[in-house]
């Protein structure tokens, strides 16, 4: 006899509970503890002095009705599962009894194996689901571990990539240690393989023949915004800075609410997978490189000490300017709940607009927190927590509210990101000047010491359309799960920045990012 039949104290109640004893007697033969009952006060009574696993409870008895008990009960123990029995299917009565959380229902006379098929759902739901998603990935374990080991093309890693954020989700609710620990060492081994794919793949994509290049940042708006607006609609553009895949997959279930999905699609961004490069590049539709050179003005280095992301809407008028596209543009930068209540209050104002551009910083601020404050990183000690912070924040996010009032629209709403993160566990040592660039996933400078072997180097920035201040000057990125350290005080430094979400280098997590189109329900 498993778990779920010794010891699971169930209680019936029913005014004519004589007429139950042949279902009585079948569940005891089955190993289930029953009680029973014949009002609803005596029930109240024996929840509120005794525990029970289950109850089951009848909808038609005099005094108290099973909807008032059910009430009742929800008071003293909001948790025990209660099964109502009813004799009819009537809507009122299953919105009465939906509404106090029953958690199934059952239409008299029933069966006995009916009345077993309930407890089971009631009471094993979720060890069924664990053992059939355990199997599952066992069978898909072998098949995602080839699919790892032969990937030779972007393609291969996007479909890997989704497979992963799948199992890492599904996997989460088990709360099995020991099958999580396999699915880590196998997204491990994915991390450090997509790593070395980059490192080989990356600078072909800015040759001649760019058929083998993804959809890279600077094409964004012009391949996936700009013939949005050409139908049209309304078309806001939310970009939810340092947004991961598996964190949109957690925030897209309360957005389906609102919106259906016309595209979920992804896109690969530039290295670095910084702000500074990735954000700026989307909104200019060049690469670093190119907007260093045609917009001196407008592009801050490394080095300077100036915001980084003070001109994004310049940018962003230059490139509809190049594309020949004269539209009503809004652009908002939301840093503060302050400037999202603005948002949503004039949100009649911004359907004057043809594209509304709105870029939310709140996920890059927590990663960065998750740095600086000890509070944070201990509530986001893992990607799991990691992901329930964001989600926390977003149900009682203006953002929401927003995108809310959006669904009222016929307006498209398009979700995406410059880049994501990842989580740092692995030191690299690297010795640089005075001026190289603080990021922990990549540096930028004249005079870099490193091993070659553990790290993807650019000596010539010009290759990857990369800022160039001087001849000297390279790039050179940390993978997978890899970051920077430098000897002097190595031991300090490394404790301080272990298990930390940063940014800026090489991972799936960085840069398969989601840019998802959605449309009004």
């Amino acid at each position: 006899m498993n778990r779920t039949e010794k010891n699971i104290r169930i209680l019936w109640t029913d005014d004519e509970i004589d007429l139950l004893t042949p279902h009585i007697i079948f569940l005891k033969e089955k190993g289930y503890e029953v009680e029973v009952a014949t009002n609803g006060i005596d029930t109240i009574e024996m929840v509120r002095s005794g525990s029970f696993d289950l109850i089951f409870l009848d909808e038609h008895m005099p005094g108290l009705s099973g909807i008032e008990t059910l009430s009742k009960i929800r008071q003293i123990n909001s948790a025990i599962p209660v099964v109502m029995v009813t004799k009819s299917e009537d809507e009122k009565t299953m919105e009465m009894a939906i509404g106090s959380k029953m958690t199934d229902y059952l239409i008299k006379p029933v069966k006995p194996n009916q009345v077993l098929l309930s407890i089971k759902k009631s009471l094993e739901s979720r060890e069924l689901i664990s053992r059939e998603t355990t199997s599952a990935y066992q069978i898909e374990f072998r098949e995602l571990g080839e699919e790892i080991n032969s990937a030779k093309t972007y393609p291969d890693w996007e479909k890997i990539y989704k497979k992963l954020v799948f199992w890492e989700l599904e996997l989460e609710r088990l709360k099995d240690p020991s099958m999580y620990e396999i699915f880590r060492m196998q997204k491990t081994d994915a991390g450090q393989g997509f790593s070395r794919f980059i490192r080989t793949n990356y600078p072909g994509w800015f040759g001649g023949d760019d058929a083998d290049r993804p959809l890279i940042t600077p094409v964004v708006v012009r391949e996936k915004i700009i013939p949005l607006i050409s139908g049209g609609k309304k078309v806001f553009l939310i970009l939810i800075d340092n947004l991961r895949l598996d964190q949109w997959r957690t925030l897209y279930p309360v957005i389906s609410e609102y919106f259906t999905t016309a595209d979920d699609g992804l896109y690969c961004s530039i290295l670095p997978t910084a702000t500074q490069y990735a954000r700026n590049s989307l909104f200019a539709g060049l690469m670093p490189g190119e907007i260093a050179r045609l917009h001196p003005g407008l592009w801050v280095g490394d080095e300077d000490e100036k915001g980084k992301n003070l001109h994004e809407e310049e940018l962003l008028k230059h490139q509809l300017k190049r594309l020949g596209i004269d539209l009503r543009l809004n652009y908002e930068k939301v840093s503060r709940a302050r400037s999202g209540k603005k948002l949503t209050d004039d949100f009649s104002n911004l359907m004057r607009y043809d594209l509304s551009v709105i870029v939310y910083n709140f996920i890059d601020v927590l990663t960065h927190a998750n740095t600086d404050q000890e509070m944070i990183r201990e509530l986001a000690g893992s990607d799991s927590a990691y992901r329930s912070l964001v989600l926390s924040w977003f149900r009682h996010s203006r953002l929401l509210d927003l995108i809310r009032l959006m669904a009222e629209k016929d307006v498209i709403l398009v979700i995406t990101t410059d880049h994501g993160s990842v989580r740092v566990n692995n030191p690299v040592k690297v010795i640089g000047d005075k001026k190289t660039s603080a990021n922990l996933r990549y540096k930028t400078g004249r005079n870099l010491n490193y091993n070659p072997k553990e790290v993807f180097e650019v000596r010539d920035p010009h290759a990857a359309h990369l800022p160039k201040p001087d001849i000297s000057y390279g790039y050179i990125f940390a993978m997978a799960a890899d970051f920077f350290a430098y000897p002097n005080n190595y031991n300090y430094y490394v404790n301080y920045y272990r298990n930390t979400y940063q940014h800026g280098g090489i991972s799936m997590e960085e840069m398969i990012v989601p840019l998802s189109v959605l449309k009004p329900k």
